[in-house]
C-alpha cells in the first residue's frame, strides 16, 4: 500500500505523476441546434437587402428625382413671383445697401416704382379691357360676314349661279366646325397629359439646378469630383471662409451675395470670376486663405489662382476644371513650323499657353533672364527652348556654360561661340572665365562711337547655384564662388546685370533650388525676367519671383513637384500679364532632345559657321597667325571684327583689349592684310593659310 504524504506548507508540491495509464473518455453528444426561426432570416435577409449600396444607390435615385419636381416648382414659384411683383427689386436695393453702394440701391428703389407705376397701369386697363373686346369683336364678325357676302356675290356673278353668294360663309362654318372637332378628339388626351408635361418641366428646372438634398445626389456631386462652378457655389464658399465681416455682409444681402460677383466666364480650361469684397473685407484676408477657399469649391489647391485685379476691393479668382491642368497642352510652334524664324529685337520666344488657354509669348530684347525651381521639374528645357527660338536669329550669339554636363546643351555645338558642360570646380573656372570675357566685350562695345548697334550676345549658365556654390581660390586668393565683392563668378554677373542691357550683352540663368548662398540677392534682383517652377516655401518663391509677385498672387511654391513639370510663374514686362497683376503663370510647351537638334541644325544653316571653344585656354604664350587661321578656318572669309571677337572668346588675356589696328600689325607683310569686300575690312582664309605655311616653310628652311 502505498502512504500519501500531504504537505502543510500553504503551498504544497502536487504528488508524482503516478504511470501512465490509457484512460478513455466518454464524450456526450452535444445537443443538437435549435432551427434559426424564419422570421429571424427573414429580417435578417431584409435589413442586409436594405442596406446594400445598390438599395442606397437606388433609393437615392428615387427621391433625387421626386424631390428635382419639387425643387422645380419651388424655383417655378420664385421666377413667377419675382415676374409679377417687385420682390426682385426690393432684393437688389437690400444688397446694395449691404454693399455700402447707396447709389446702386436709390437706382434699384427708383426702378421697383416704376415697375409698380407700370404694374398699375396694367390692371387698370384690365377693367376697360371686356367691354372694348367686345366691341372689337362685333367689329370685326360684322365686317367678316359683310366681306365673306361680298365675295359671295362677286361669285355668283360671274358663274350665274344665285347659291353661290353663301359660299364663302358656308365654307368658313365648315372649317370652324372642323377645328371645334379637332379641339374636341385633342382635348381629352391634352387634359390627360398636361399634369405629366407640366410635372417633366419642373422636373427639368429642378435637375438643371440640381435642386435637392445633397445626400440624395449622385456620389461625383456630393464629392465635388467636377463640379461645375456657378455663383451660388462661389458665394458659399467665400460665406465659409471664416471672415466674419464678409459673411455677415453676405447674409444681410438680399441676394445672398450675387450681387458680389462679376460674370463666370469660360477661361481656357477653367472659369474665371471677378469678387467684389463688400466694405470691411481686405483682399489679402481671402488671399491668406486659399486653401480653405480652394477645398470649398470642391478643387485642388493648384486649381484655383487668387490675383489681385486694378478694380478696388476686388479678387480674381480663376478656378480649373478638375484635373484639366494634369492634361498636356499641344506642341511648341517651334516644332510644328518649319518656316519659323526669330527676331530677337521685335520678335517673341513661343514659350506655352496661360491659364487661360492663350499663347504665352515672351519678349526677350534687353532683359537678363532668370529660371529657378525645384530639380527635374524642366527648368533646363524651358530655358532651352528660348534659347532654341533665338538661335533662328543668325544675328544672335551665345556663349554657353552647362555646370550639369549631361548634354542637355550638346546641340549647340558648332552654333555657340562658347560651349563648356561638365560640373566640376575646373568648369566652373572655366565658366568664370568665359563670363568675364563677357564683361571684357561689353566694355569694348560701352566704349564704341554712340549709336553703334551691336549683335546680342547671350551668356548663358546653366546650373548657375554650382558656380555660386564653388569654393576654389584663383592665385591671388580669390574666391570663383560666392557672393563678395571679391568673388569672380558673383562681380562678372553682376557688371553685366548693370550695364549689358544697354550693348545688348545679357545674362541667363538657370538655378535650383534658391537660396541666399546659391543665388544672391542682387543677382536676383538683377534679372528683368524671373520665373519660376515649382518651389518647396514661400521664402523660395520671394526669392524667385520677389515680394510684389508673390503679395500679389504668385505661388510657385504651390505647385505640385513632378505632376507640375513645365508649369511656371512669371513676373516681367516681356509678356503679356492682365492689367493689375504682377505675374502669370504658363505651361510651357516640351521640346525634346531630337526636335532641340533639328531646331539646330536649322540654326546653323542661317549661319556662315562657327567655331565652337568648348576649353578657354589660359597662361600660355599665344601665336596670333596661327590662332587668326583657327578662327577663321570654317569661313572663306570674316570680317575684322568679327575675327576680333573670335580671339577675344579664344583668350581674353591675350586678344580681349584688341583693335582694328592691332590685327592689321600681326598681318602686315604676311600677304593676308586685310582687304575690302562690299565696302567692309575682311581677312581671307585662304590668304592666311598661304601666309602660315610660307612663314612655317621659312621656319623650317632656316632651321628654326
Amino acid at each position: 500500500m502505498t502512504e500519501t504524504v500531504v504537505s502543510l506548507h500553504k503551498n504544497p508540491e502536487p504528488p508524482a505523476a503516478p504511470n501512465p495509464v490509457t484512460t478513455l473518455t466518454v464524450v456526450p453528444d452535444p445537443a443538437p441546434a435549435k432551427p434559426v426561426p424564419l422570421w429571424l432570416r427573414s429580417g435578417s435577409a431584409i435589413r442586409t437587402a436594405a442596406t446594400h449600396d445598390t438599395t442606397r444607390t437606388a433609393a437615392r435615385t428615387v427621391a433625387r428625382h421626386g424631390l428635382y419636381v419639387a425643387g422645380g416648382a419651388r424655383i417655378a414659384a420664385k421666377r413667377a413671383w419675382d415676374g409679377r411683383t417687385a420682390a426682385r427689386y426690393e432684393r437688389y436695393m437690400r444688397t446694395a445697401e449691404a454693399a455700402g453702394n447707396f447709389e446702386a440701391a436709390a437706382e434699384w428703389e427708383e426702378r421697383g416704382q416704376r415697375f409698380r407705376d407700370a404694374r398699375h397701369r396694367r390692371r387698370m386697363d384690365l377693367l376697360h379691357s371686356p367691354l372694348d373686346a367686345a366691341k372689337g369683336a362685333a367689329v370685326t364678325t360684322g365686317m367678316g360676314i359683310g366681306g365673306l357676302v361680298l365675295i359671295g356675290v362677286a361669285m355668283a356673278m360671274a358663274t350665274g349661279d344665285a347659291t353661290e353668294v353663301v359660299t364663302p360663309l358656308m365654307a368658313v362654318i365648315r372649317f370652324i366646325n372642323l377645328m371645334v372637332t379637332i379641339v374636341q378628339v385633342v382635348w381629352g388626351p391634352s387634359v390627360s397629359l398636361a399634369p405629366f408635361l407640366a410635372l417633366l418641366a419642373l422636373w427639368a428646372v429642378g435637375s438643371k439646378q440640381q435642386a435637392a438634398p445633397a445626400w440624395a445626389l449622385p456620389d461625383r456631386i456630393r464629392n465635388g469630383e467636377g463640379e461645375p462652378i456657378t455663383p451660388s457655389i462661389v458665394v458659399k464658399a467665400l460665406r465659409d471662409l471664416g471672415v466674419p465681416a464678409l459673411r455677415k455682409a453676405i447674409k444681410d444681402m438680399g441676394d445672398a451675395g450675387a450681387s458680389m460677383l462679376g460674370p463666370i466666364t469660360i477661361a481656357g480650361c477653367g472659369v474665371e470670376v471677378d469678387v467684389t469684397l463688400p466694405s470691411g473685407v481686405a483682399t489679402n484676408e481671402v488671399q491668406q486663405r486659399r486653401r480653405k477657399l480652394t477645398e470649398n469649391l470642391s478643387r485642388h489647391e493648384h486649381e484655383v489662382f487668387i490675383t489681385i485685379p486694378v478694380a478696388a476691393r476686388t479678387v480674381r479668382l480663376w478656378v480649373a476644371d478638375s484635373g484639366a491642368l494634369d492634361e498636356p497642352i499641344g506642341p511648341s510652334p517651334l516644332v510644328t513650323d518649319d518656316t519659323m524664324t526669330a527676331d530677337y529685337a521685335k520678335g517673341r520666344a513661343p514659350w506655352g499657353q496661360d491659364l487661360r488657354g492663350d499663347a504665352a509669348t515672351l519678349s526677350l530684347y534687353q532683359r537678363h533672364l532668370l529660371i529657378t525651381g525645384l530639380s527635374n521639374q524642366g527648368k533646363t528645357v524651358a530655358l532651352r527652348s528660348l534659347a532654341l527660338w533665338l538661335a533662328l536669329d543668325k544675328s544672335v550669339q551665345f556663349l554657353m556654360g552647362d555646370l550639369k554636363g549631361v548634354g542637355d546643351w550638346a546641340m549647340f555645338e558648332g552654333l555657340a561661340h562658347v560651349l563648356i558642360q561638365g560640373p566640376t570646380d575646373e568648369h566652373v573656372i572655366q565658366v568664370t572665365e568665359m563670363v568675364e570675357g563677357a564683361v571684357e566685350e561689353m566694355n569694348r562695345r560701352i566704349q564704341a562711337p554712340p549709336g553703334t548697334v551691336f549683335p546680342a550676345l547671350i551668356v548663358l549658365v546653366d546650373e548657375a547655384q554650382v558656380a555660386f556654390m564653388c569654393p576654389v581660390k584663383d592665385e591671388e586668393g580669390r574666391y570663383y564662388g560666392g557672393a563678395k565683392a571679391t568673388s569672380r563668378y558673383y562681380m562678372a554677373v553682376r557688371k553685366i546685370h548693370n550695364q549689358g542691357r544697354a550693348v545688348n550683352v545679357l545674362m541667363w540663368q538657370g538655378t535650383q533650388d534658391p537660396t541666399n548662398e546659391n543665388l544672391p540677392k542682387l543677382v536676383r534682383e538683377g534679372a528683368h525676367t524671373r520665373a519660376s517652377l515649382a518651389l518647396g516655401t514661400e521664402s523660395q518663391a520671394r526669392m524667385a519671383l520677389g515680394d510684389k509677385a508673390v503679395d500679389g498672387g504668385a505661388a510657385p511654391n504651390l505647385l505640385r513637384p513632378g505632376l507640375d513639370q513645365g508649369t511656371l510663374v512669371v513676373a516681367s514686362s516681356g509678356i503679356d500679364i492682365p492689367k493689375g497683376q504682377s505675374s502669370i503663370t504658363v505651361r510651357t510647351h516640351y521640346v525634346d532632345d531630337d526636335a532641340a537638334v533639328a531646331l539646330t541644325d536649322r540654326a546653323k544653316a542661317l549661319r556662315d559657321g562657327v567655331t565652337t571653344l568648348t576649353l578657354i585656354e589660359r597662361g600660355e604664350d599665344r601665336d596670333p597667325l596661327a590662332d587668326i587661321a583657327a578662327v577663321i578656318a570654317d569661313a572663306p572669309r570674316l570680317r575684322t571684327q568679327d575675327v576680333i571677337k573670335r580671339l577675344s572668346a579664344l583668350d581674353a588675356d591675350a586678344y580681349g583689349d584688341w583693335s582694328p589696328g592691332d590685327l592689321t600689325r600681326v598681318l602686315d607683310g604676311t600677304g593676308a592684310e586685310p582687304y575690302k569686300s562690299d565696302g567692309r575690312m575682311v581677312v581671307g582664309r585662304d590668304q592666311i593659310t598661304r601666309a602660315l605655311a610660307h612663314r612655317d616653310a621659312d621656319d623650317s628652311a632656316s632651321g628654326t
